[in-house]
């Protein structure tokens, strides 16, 4: 069968397509990004404004068409943190159904978690023991421990790198004293959970599977994405640690100039890039090992298992009004090749 995940998440809004079947891993077909940049359009009344509205509104249609045109029949479309916490949301989620035809639905931040779990879980397979997951979104840190299928502990923190640069980075570059309280602000809110992980004893393998943590490893000397997704590639804090003050003296355009980091996340990048430092700094490790699966493979594995209740409240909706065959025109692919293989 050919699913479809769309993924509307603070940066962009993702439709990954996949020849799927039950037993059988997730085969990426085709994907499409449209950018949200949803981290800038957040009002001080928690709303989301009306340019990130249309944006997202563009964004979904642009995705939907896609899907129609490929023959995906049925998908998964959810939102992530930016949407999820905005003050607005329910009008967003309206506009979004009246205009696309489709209404985005919401995981937890524990959902997503879990998920995420699930995917790194399936990747590594049941010889990597205990998995330690960390996943910095725009809106949220996601953190999951375990040996078994089900993790057994999944938690969300409000540590996304787009939330964290809107409330605590305003100028570009940041200055030593909003650095100071960023980092003070990470610490602190990492202190209770750092604490149960010491008691759970350490993992076998920790792995990192966002969009920042794989920047991240790229200015630090990772293989690109072009090497595929069999290539090891790992993030050093001591190497971390090294490339953030030069991160942080840069405005975003420079940054966005230095290899890996992409123009859409170069405004947030030091933030993630705090979050990350603190984050191995507080459960003491030397590195974390980067994951070609995530959130979506999670979602289809899951559906794929014939396990629908471990995606609470998320269902797959019908695509209406696919497009016939010789309509059907290829998608161009991600850009960044972020595409996994199984």
């Amino acid at each position: 069968m050919k699913l479809g995940v769309l993924d509307i998440g603070s940066n962009c809004a993702q439709l990954q397509i996949v020849d799927g079947a039950p037993g059988a891993p997730p085969l990426p077909a085709l994907a499409i990004k449209e950018p949200t940049r949803l981290a800038e359009e957040i009002e001080d009344n928690g709303a989301l404004s009306e340019d990130g509205v249309a944006r997202v509104i563009r964004a979904v249609g642009e995705a939907m068409v896609a899907a129609r045109q490929n023959h995906v029949e049925e998908l998964f479309v959810y939102a992530t943190s930016a949407i999820r916490d905005a003050a607005n949301r329910d009008a967003v989620l309206d506009r979004i159904e009246n205009d696309t035809g489709i209404r985005p639905q919401f995981l937890t931040g524990e959902d997503e978690a879990r998920l995420t779990y699930a995917a790194a879980h399936r990747w590594y397979g049941w010889s990597a023991g205990r998995i330690l997951l960390l996943d910095i979104g725009g809106g949220s840190l996601e953190i999951a421990l375990g040996r078994d299928a089900k993790p057994e502990l999944a938690l969300s923190l409000p540590l996304g790198a787009g939330r964290l640069t809107r409330a605590f980075l305003p100028d570009d570059p940041p200055t030593r004293a909003q650095l100071r309280k960023l980092r003070r602000h990470v610490r602190a809110t990492l202190r209770e959970i750092s604490d149960r992980l010491r008691w759970e004893g350490p993992a076998a393998r920790t792995v990192a599977t966002s969009k920042t943590f794989k920047q991240l490893a790229r200015v630090c000397g990772a293989a690109p994405q072009r090497k595929g997704p069999f290539v090891r590639r790992e993030l050093r804090a001591a190497d971390l640690r090294r490339l953030l003050p030069e991160l942080a003296a840069k405005p975003a355009a420079k940054r966005a100039k230095m290899r890996g980091i992409s123009a859409g996340r170069a405004r947030q990048i030091v933030a993630g890039a705090v979050v990350a430092e603190q984050a191995m700094k507080a459960f003491d490790l030397e590195s974390v090992e980067l994951c070609p699966w995530a959130l979506r493979e999670g979602v289809i594995l899951r559906y794929l298992a014939g396990l629908p209740d471990q995606v609470p409240d998320l269902h797959l909706q019908p695509v209406r009004g696919a497009a016939r065959p010789e309509d059907a025109v290829p998608l161009r692919p991600v850009a960044d090749g972020d595409l996994p293989l199984p």
